[in-house]
């Protein structure tokens, strides 16, 4: 079951986050020139297996791509997300 979070970006903490019931799913970016590093994903374990994290790094590839930001994927599991979804490889550049 597909469920539709809120996604805010946090400039002050550079991250995008989604909160759920008093907690907070997040992932921590860095910009360089012409692009978005993701370096971090944490989901609070009260908000496991909803789905989240993949929804929140689905969001955060489309929303760079539409800015036409070069994507890094230092994050692990951003990478993985990368890897099972080869339409985002184009725009990825080495971490």
């Amino acid at each position: 079951m597909q469920h539709n979070y809120t996604v805010t970006d946090n400039t002050e903490k550079s991250r995008f986050e989604i909160h759920v019931d008093g907690h907070i799913a997040f992932e921590d970016y860095r910009l360089f020139d012409g692009g978005i590093a993701y370096v971090h994903t944490e989901v609070p374990p009260e908000l496991g297996g909803r789905g989240i994290a993949s929804f929140l790094i689905k969001y955060i590839l489309d929303d760079a791509i539409a800015k036409g930001l070069k994507i890094k994927p230092v994050c692990p599991f951003v990478r993985a997300y990368i890897e099972k979804h080869p339409e985002y490889q184009a725009h990825t550049v080495a971490a």
